[in-house]
């Protein structure tokens, strides 16, 4: 299923982890294990913040995407199904028949 990770890292836990070059390596484990389809990061209420589309085969699969964020970067997650535009338009024409 098509899903969005959006990553929120405390400030302090981040910081941390920017001077002991871990937040380079776990986003590079991140990406190399989801294999997003887009990753963009960006600054969001004054906290480092990624966002990344992913295929999640298996909700089993979230602990190990998840737990390096909450253990090294105290980070705040949420996972979101979403949709591109082929998939709205195949879910109204359905909608409609």
């Amino acid at each position: 299923m098509r899903t969005m990770l959006k990553v929120v890292m405390e400030v302090t836990a981040s910081n941390e982890a920017i001077k002991k070059g871990r937040l380079p390596e776990i986003i590079k484990a991140t990406v190399d294990k989801i294999k997003p389809e887009a990753s963009y990061f960006f600054a969001s209420e004054g906290c480092r913040t990624g966002i990344m589309i992913f295929d999640l085969k298996d909700p089993s699969e979230i602990p190990g995407i998840a737990e390096p964020f909450f253990m090294e970067l105290n980070a705040k997650l949420e996972f979101q199904p979403v949709m591109n535009l082929d998939d709205l338009k195949k879910g109204l024409a359905a909608a409609l028949k």
